[in-house]
């Protein structure tokens, strides 16, 4: 019945006051239980907004030649009844708020700005007149008027976009280093997308840069390219359990899903709020991190202050680091993935946690990463992160030959089949099952588990190799058997 039925572990508990500071562990639970969400959206809302504010103005540094930016990504995973939306909207209703005080603040500028260039355009044009008419009667040149220079074009902030093409996104992170927040309600699409090699697949080179913090440039038809510096984008959004299954099903590309912190708690009770909740603390934590400014070098460029790892540091990041090796072992797919990516995600969480204890007025801001700050980031990736991946990937993460299986049950169900043959599947072009080496260990792995049966065949008339046909078990029909127990 595994081969039928997905196998959902348990969530892990949250260690809420574990790893956050009491200003902000307080804040969570009133927000979640006003949203009648679990805690664990607001929180992941919390990181990935924090981490996009902090953007480009802060990174953090083990040692000479590793810096990561604070970009977190960060999936609500959960059915519609659990209010994924009205959690996460407890940070990003915040952020929109002061977004759109930001944008009026320059929309004056803007709106003036747009007036001198119109004047600048007809001066521009007069200017252009008069130099042709200075040449044709082998006259002075006239000096270009300051009137045709109409000045830098105000910008205006975007602190997230919902939904933009990479095209549009590069040039708002070209002329707003910091970086920028891709928030979307269900990031279905956009993942099954970034999944793809061809089609849609053409904007994962972008989204991997924007993970790292990468240079990126895009080159556009009859455009001047867009080069970014540093492209630092976070991503924030929901997607539900039975998407989210179809997508690993039918994907071996795990490098960019790696990325994401899967969070899939159970729902949340059904009450009526008792706490009180200060809808004006998410407000003052975006303003304190947007007053965290870039370093300016001597010839004018910007870049991110590097916040060093002091030496007691180092040495638990050492050691993490091991742990993690030993996570690896019997660890496959998207789980090794994930892992594989643990000790930089928890450099990551170290620097956003001590920010968001800094903007909470509950610290000072950190000069380094001391023991206190990566532990707590260690101690949520270990107790928290690591089993909630294991939760959330069960159906990528078991071996090879039992995932080729699944995949083939799914199949099976898909065109319900009663009958196939192994030509129908390698026809089907499903991935993993695409070749015979990735085929024949799934269908000796049903038929051990008495869900297909060898037919005997005969060549046909014309001689040639017989046929490898299949009859189905019944039972794979009965029932909704993709459904978690």
């Amino acid at each position: 019945m595994r081969y039928l039925r997905s196998e959902l572990p348990e969530p892990p508990s949250l260690p809420l006051e574990d790893v956050f500071s009491p200003r902000w562990s307080s804040w969570i639970r009133a927000a979640a239980e006003a949203k009648a969400a679990p805690p664990d959206y607001v929180m992941a809302g919390a990181l990935s907004v924090c981490g996009a504010l902090i953007g480009n103005s802060r990174w953090p540094s083990p040692w000479q030649g590793w810096t990561e930016p604070p970009v977190l990504w960060a999936v609500a995973i959960g059915n519609p009844s659990m209010n994924k939306s009205p959690g996460l909207d407890a940070v990003l209703t915040p952020l929109k708020k002061v977004e759109r005080a930001l944008r009026e603040q320059v929309q004056s500028e803007v709106t003036d700005w747009r007036a001198r260039a119109e004047v600048a355009k007809l001066a521009e044009s007069a200017w252009k007149e008069s130099v042709k008419a200075a040449i044709k009667n082998h006259e002075d040149v006239p000096t270009r008027p300051a009137s045709a220079n109409a000045g830098k074009e105000p910008i205006m902030p975007r602190l997230a976009v919902t939904d933009t093409t990479v095209e549009k996104l590069a040039v708002i992170a070209s002329v707003q280093p910091r970086g920028a927040l891709l928030a979307r309600d269900e990031l279905a699409g956009w993942l099954q997308g970034m999944s793809r090699y061809s089609g849609g697949g053409s904007d994962r080179p972008f989204w991997l840069e924007a993970y790292g913090g990468r240079s990126y440039s895009v080159e556009r038809m009859g455009r001047d390219p867009v080069y970014v510096d540093r492209l630092s984008v976070g991503v924030l959004g929901g997607i539900q359990p039975d998407r989210l299954r179809s997508l690993l099903m039918k994907t071996d590309d795990d490098g960019l899903l790696a990325r994401f912190l899967p969070v899939w708690p159970n729902p949340a009770p059904v009450k009526r709020p008792d706490l009180s909740y200060d809808e004006s603390f998410m407000e003052n934590i975006i303003h304190r991190l947007l007053s965290l400014h870039m370093h300016t070098d001597e010839n004018g460029n910007v870049r991110p202050w590097i916040i060093s790892f002091s030496e007691d540091s180092r040495v638990l990041l050492d050691s993490f680091r091991e742990t993690a090796r030993g996570w690896e072992s019997g660890a496959e797919g998207l789980l090794l993935s994930f892992i594989g990516k643990l000790a930089g995600l928890a450099v990551r969480l170290s620097l956003v946690l001590g920010l968001m204890e800094w903007a909470s007025g509950e610290a000072e801001e950190p000069q380094e990463i001391a023991v206190h700050h990566f532990g707590r980031a260690a101690h949520l990736v270990e107790s928290y992160l690591l089993p909630m991946a294991r939760r959330a990937y069960a159906d990528a993460s078991a071996p090879k030959a039992e995932r080729a299986a699944r995949r083939l049950v799914k199949l099976i169900q898909e065109k319900a089949w009663r009958q196939f043959t192994a030509r129908e599947v390698l026809r089907a072009e499903r991935t993993g099952l695409t070749n015979s080496d990735d085929l024949n260990p799934a269908l000796n792995a049903l038929q051990e588990a008495d869900i297909v049966r060898p037919v005997s065949t005969s060549s046909g008339s014309q001689g040639g190799r017989a046929q490898r046909l299949f009859t189905v078990n019944p039972a794979v029909f009965r029932g909704n058997h993709d459904k978690v127990a």
